[in-house]
C-alpha cells in the first residue's frame, strides 16, 4: 500500500515531468498544426538548447549562469526554428507531398544536428548547473526549490504562449492560417512569414525544455530522441485542436509514467504508455481533448 508521503512525492515527479512535456509537445503542436507537418528534428531543438544553455551558463563554458544561459539559449533557438524552416522546409511548401517531403527534410536536419553537437562538445556526458538548492516544506510534501521553478517557469511560458496566440495580431494571424491557409492568403496574410514564426516558436519552447531536462538529467547529443516520443505520444494523446488540448494530455502522460515507474519501473513505463496511445487511437483518434474545430 503506498503512503500517503510516497504518493505525494510520486505524484509530484509527474507534475514535473508533465511541465516538461507540455513545453514539448505544446512547440511540437505549434508546427504540426499551423504547416500541417511532423517535425522529426523537434528532438534535436531540445538537445541543441540544452547545450547551448550550458555553454553559456557552466563554469567549464561562459559562467554566465542559468538564468542567462537559458535566455541565451531560447533567443538562439527561436532564431535557428526561423533558419530551419526556411531551410527544409519553405522550399517544398507549395508541393502536394510536403509532408513526405518535410518528413525526409526534418530527418536530415535532425541527424546533421546531433552530429553538429557531437562535433562541437563531443560525446562526454554533461549536466545544467542549478539555479536554486534545497527543498520547500509545503506541509504534507517538501519538494526541491529547483522543481517548484520549473513548474513555476513553465505555468508562466504556457499563460504568456496562450496569451500571445488569443491576444496579439501575430498570434490570431497564426490561429487564421492553422484554421484554413486559402482564405488567410486572401484576407493578406503573410503565411510563409507565419509558418517561420510557427517555427520559431516551436524551436524556443523545444530549447527551454532541453535546459529543464539538462537539468534533471545528463546531457548527451542523442538525448532529445527519448523526448521526441514523449512530446509525440502526448500530441496523440490531447489532439491538437485547441492550443490547451496537448498541454493537458502533457499532464496525463506525466502522471501515468511517474506512477507506472514507481509500480511496475522503469523498463514496462514505456509499455504502459504506447498501449495508453493504442487504446485512445481506436477510441477517440482525433484525440482525448479534441474539439471538432482546429486552432491554435
Amino acid at each position: 500500500m503506498m503512503s500517503m508521503d510516497t504518493f505525494m512525492a510520486v505524484a509530484t515527479g509527474g507534475l514535473v515531468l508533465g511541465a516538461i512535456y507540455a513545453l514539448m509537445a505544446a512547440g511540437l503542436a505549434a508546427v504540426w498544426t499551423t504547416l500541417g507537418i511532423f517535425n522529426f528534428a523537434h528532438g534535436a531543438f531540445i538537445a541543441l538548447g540544452a547545450y547551448l544553455g550550458w555553454q553559456i551558463a557552466a563554469t567549464q563554458g561562459a559562467g554566465l549562469g542559468l538564468v542567462a544561459g537559458t535566455l541565451g539559449a531560447v533567443l538562439v533557438m527561436f532564431a535557428f526554428g526561423i533558419l530551419v524552416h526556411m531551410a527544409l522546409v519553405r522550399p517544398f511548401e507549395r508541393r502536394a507531398d510536403i509532408v513526405t517531403a518535410s518528413v525526409i527534410t526534418t530527418l536530415a536536419g535532425a541527424a546533421i544536428i546531433e552530429s553538429a553537437i557531437n562535433l562541437i562538445w563531443g560525446p562526454r556526458s554533461r549536466q545544467m548547473p542549478q539555479l536554486v538548492r534545497g527543498e520547500v516544506d509545503l506541509g504534507l510534501l517538501r519538494i526541491p526549490q529547483s522543481d517548484l521553478v520549473l513548474i513555476v517557469v513553465v505555468a508562466c511560458v504556457l499563460a504568456a504562449l496562450g496569451w500571445f496566440l488569443g491576444r496579439t495580431r501575430a498570434g490570431r494571424a497564426m490561429r487564421a492560417v492553422s484554421q484554413n491557409r486559402q482564405a488567410a492568403e486572401l484576407m493578406g496574410l503573410d503565411v510563409p512569414k507565419l509558418y517561420a514564426l510557427a517555427f520559431g516558436i516551436s524551436a524556443a519552447l523545444a530549447g527551454l525544455a532541453g535546459i529543464f531536462v539538462g537539468g534533471l538529467r545528463f546531457m548527451t547529443p542523442t538525448m532529445g530522441t527519448d523526448p521526441l516520443m514523449k512530446a509525440l505520444i502526448v500530441v496523440i494523446l490531447g489532439g491538437i485542436a485547441r492550443f490547451t488540448s496537448p498541454i493537458y494530455a502533457a499532464f496525463l502522460v506525466g502522471m501515468v509514467e511517474s506512477f507506472s515507474n514507481y509500480h511496475v519501473g522503469l523498463y514496462w513505463t514505456p509499455a504502459v504508455l504506447f498501449a495508453l496511445m493504442i487504446v485512445v487511437l481506436f477510441l477517440k483518434p482525433s484525440g482525448l481533448f479534441s474539439h471538432h474545430q482546429r486552432t491554435l
